[in-house]
């Protein structure tokens, strides 16, 4: 009679703790919904993140200035195919006021490097190592681009992979005035 009662307790006990984590996930669910999409026209969440020599770079230090603000990884094969287009295009706008940010998704830094050698890469590239960034942007797939106007508000969310085309125009976009 006593084993029984131990057994219905430590089952008890098993099914409440199955039962708790079972409302913690769907809880945890509905909660990750709530994050704000980004919509035209929204104030671009401020940021500070750190590139490949040491610089800070915040959002709301290029105020003034077009943004355009690419969330990508070394692995994705778009990322790849976008990134010389975005830089042939970052040396025709920069000294028009746009300015090219390319978010990394929490990769080391060996890895970045090696990237950002391979392509020439001129522009600032940062690292989201904590994924902050991406969260606050809401980004799902690589790559993400944010038209940023000088005025700190998204302009457009593009989806997916750009021609070269696709990313003058944007730029042209989102020059000051």
């Amino acid at each position: 009679m006593e084993k029984k009662k131990k057994r219905s307790i430590i089952r008890g006990v098993i099914l409440l703790v199955l039962a708790c984590a079972i409302i913690y996930t769907i809880y945890n669910s509905a909660k990750k919904d709530e994050v704000k999409v980004l919509a035209d026209g929204d104030q671009a969440p401020n940021f500070e993140l750190v590139d490949l020599e040491g610089n800070t770079h915040r959002l709301s230090d290029y105020k003034g200035q077009g943004v355009f603000l690419n969330f990508w990884g070394t692995w994705c094969e778009p990322c790849k195919r976008e990134m010389p287009a975005m830089e042939r295009q970052y040396q025709q706008f920069k000294d028009k006021g746009v300015q090219v940010l390319a978010v990394n998704i929490a990769q080391s830094n060996f890895e970045v490097q090696k990237f950002v050698d391979e392509y020439n890469l001129t522009f600032p590239v940062v690292i989201d190592k904590t994924k902050s960034v991406m969260q606050a942007y809401n980004v799902g797939q690589l790559p993400a681009t944010f038209l940023i106007s000088p005025d700190g508000k998204v302009k457009r969310i593009p989806p997916g992979e750009l021609s070269e085309e696709q990313i003058q125009s944007f730029m042209e976009s989102i020059k000051p005035e």
